[in-house]
């Protein structure tokens, strides 16, 4: 049984199984972070969506990529959790399994390549207080030992 965080299902809507790996990316005493603008800012793990034909890991350095241009190695598995959440832009109700590494980020080679993301760096416990979801925030402290 995976855990879950955030609300719980409404029992008439119907979700669609959407699978996403995201990493805690530890830079020196820091964590390296995206930053998703939208109606409100949305400081994330980096990651995202595992797209068809594609292994979680291979999603991961996809996704770390797009979202903070960074480059990483050696992803460790720690774990999973689920969320059921709205996904406007997606226009889809989700049931997301969220399947959380550790990796080492290595080198920025460009900017964020997905729109309306940047990338930032905070310390680990300003970073377990501002992440968007109670899921991320779980593995973050965790990892960090908060």
């Amino acid at each position: 049984m995976i855990r879950r965080f955030g609300q719980p299902p409404l029992p008439t809507q119907r979700y669609t199984l959407r699978a996403g790996a995201y990493a805690i990316l530890p830079l020196q005493t820091r964590i390296l972070l995206t930053a998703q603008i939208g109606e409100v800012l949305d400081i994330q793990l980096p990651g995202g969506g595992i797209d068809l034909g594609e292994s979680p890991t291979q999603a991961l350095y996809r996704e770390v990529m797009e979202e903070t241009g960074w480059r990483i190695s050696k992803p460790k598995r720690l774990g999973a959790f689920r969320r059921f959440v709205f996904m406007p832009e997606y226009d889809l109700w989700a049931e997301k399994i969220c399947h959380i590494y550790v990796a080492k980020p290595t080198r920025q080679i460009c900017e964020p390549l997905e729109p309306s993301h940047f990338t930032t760096i905070m310390e680990p416990s300003e970073a377990a207080f501002s992440l968007g979801n109670e899921g991320d925030r779980n593995f973050v402290e965790g990892f960090f030992g908060l």
